[in-house]
């Protein structure tokens, strides 16, 4: 009895030892019920339709074997289709179906507009965003952004639930975050993880900051939102690192900050298209054995390996070997870290921009222009583009050579209408992407500088009249400045 009774107190004693260790266990775990109930039926699942193009990869069922009996509305369905391209009782049949991708999004108004990113329907002929109430409406592109791969849909909707949005700028590494989508087309799956690091470059994105996760993210997520605890969005779920084929999940994911998809967002409500800030350097990364030579102690900076012909860095006056140390009062530690800041930076501001040249530290101050198109740059035509959204709604650009040959321009004078939103000052008045602008109220265009001076010059609700040329032909524009 006396053992027993030792035994016993010696439970009790244990036990009040170990339960408080295990409330405390429990309670510093996150509870992700609450974000799921109140903001899981403003994500949605996108699938796409592509009439014109035939899959180039075609899978095929063994002789005999047809996709099984799936109920109705069964993800699995549509992912056995996906991949065989195939009908129930029709071996092969490859093609005969729209090719088919799926991803996710999520509402940001209660008006219809909704965010994924560009690759989810990129060429797509045909969009459905479907709800949690399995309710489906058809959408339209308001507008994409291949460089930060987001895209800006719309259905006809009113009332709709909306997201919270957050600022990514607020996240912190070891934060948890939670993902919501659609992974191999199972809808509003829901994953968590913490961030495992902010800033990241990828090789082929290098104007987006990247939050990685380790967020489990797979096929079918991309779009989606990235929460915090409290709820908000702060990031759009777009990639993953994999050496697994078919694109699996290892741990890796990636999410394109929420501040960097809205300013995006922005840009393509208000002009139709997205313009970022372009300095005109290839800069690589300052390696130990480099910081010995320019005298750091330790590597640090971003060295400037070419200055591109007439941008706003050769203007400037930036050279090559110059290490770039700070851009706009924010630390360069490496090259990777430029491209975001220079990209978010408005065009036609003046930043300073610190470098170390000749063993001394000195501030140049430069006029940030427009990025070239991927196109131009490809093709070295780097002159800067000069942004005029604020009052007509197109940018403009200087002629090459080659291109004053093939438009026919005699004078070394104009300028190009390079980009142009429809519903635009300029686009109602009948300006045309393409347009060469030779004069304003009859005095002709030296250029982009020119041009922009001229604009800002004229007087608010007062017609004005432009001479363009259009294929050769010169025509007569009127058209009624803006307040």
């Amino acid at each position: 009895m006396k053992i027993l009774t030792r035994v016993m107190n010696c439970f009790i004693v244990c036990s009040v030892m170990i339960l408080p260790f295990q409330s405390g266990q429990a309670g510093s775990l996150p509870d992700f019920t609450s974000v799921v109930k109140k903001h899981g039926a403003a994500v949605v699942n996108i699938s796409t339709k592509q009439h014109k193009k035939k899959s180039k990869t075609q899978f095929k069922l063994p002789q005999g074997m047809d996709i099984p009996e799936f109920p109705k509305d069964s993800p699995l369905g549509d992912l056995f289709k996906h991949f065989f391209h195939g009908e129930p009782g029709k071996q092969g049949s490859p093609n005969r179906r729209p090719q088919k991708s799926l991803g996710s999004g999520f509402v940001i108004s209660d008006d219809g507009y909704i965010i994924t990113n560009y690759h989810v329907v990129n060429d797509a002929d045909e969009i459905i965003v479907r709800f949690t109430d399995r309710g489906e409406f058809e959408a339209k592109v308001i507008g994409f952004d291949k460089r930060s791969d987001i895209a800006l849909l719309k259905i006809e909707a009113k009332g709709l639930p909306i997201i919270k949005l957050g600022s990514s700028k607020d996240l912190e590494v070891g934060e948890w975050v939670l993902a919501i989508g659609s992974p191999f087309g199972f809808d509003h799956s829901v994953t968590a993880g913490i961030v495992s690091a902010k800033g990241r470059s990828l090789p082929s994105d290098n104007y987006v900051p990247f939050i990685q996760t380790d967020v489990a993210i797979n096929p079918g997520n991309s779009g989606g939102p990235l929460f915090n605890l409290d709820g908000e969005v702060v990031g759009v779920n777009a990639q993953i690192y994999s050496k697994i084929g078919g694109g699996g999940y290892m741990g890796l994911s990636f999410a394109i900050p929420i501040d960097v998809a809205m300013d995006v967002v922005k840009q393509l409500k208000t002009q139709g298209h997205v313009t970022r800030g372009w300095l005109g350097v290839l800069i690589q990364d300052v390696t130990r054995e480099l910081a010995v030579t320019y005298g750091l102690s330790q590597p640090n900076g971003a060295v400037i390996a070419k200055v591109m012909e007439n941008s706003p860095a050769a203007k400037a006056g930036l050279k090559v070997e110059d290490v770039i140390v700070s851009y706009n009062n924010n630390p360069v530690k490496n090259s990777s870290m430029l491209p975001p800041l220079v990209g978010i930076t408005p065009v036609d501001s003046v930043v300073p921009v610190k470098v170390l040249r000749d063993g001394k530290y000195q501030v140049v101050n430069v006029l940030i222009g427009v990025l070239p198109s991927e196109k131009e740059l490809k093709m070295g035509k780097t002159t800067p583009e000069v942004k005029n959204n604020s009052r007509l709604g197109m940018m403009v650009t200087n002629p090459s050579n080659e291109e004053r040959e093939k438009l026919g321009i005699a004078v070394k004078n104009g300028v190009v209408v390079s980009k142009l939103s429809k519903d635009s000052i300029a686009g109602m008045a009948g300006i045309e992407s393409g347009d060469v602008i030779l004069k304003i109220n009859g005095i002709a265009i030296k250029g982009v500088e020119h041009f922009s001076e001229l604009l800002e010059k004229l007087p608010a609700e007062k017609y004005i009249r432009v001479f363009i040329q259009r294929k050769g032909r010169p025509t007569f524009i009127a058209m009624k400045m803006p307040k």
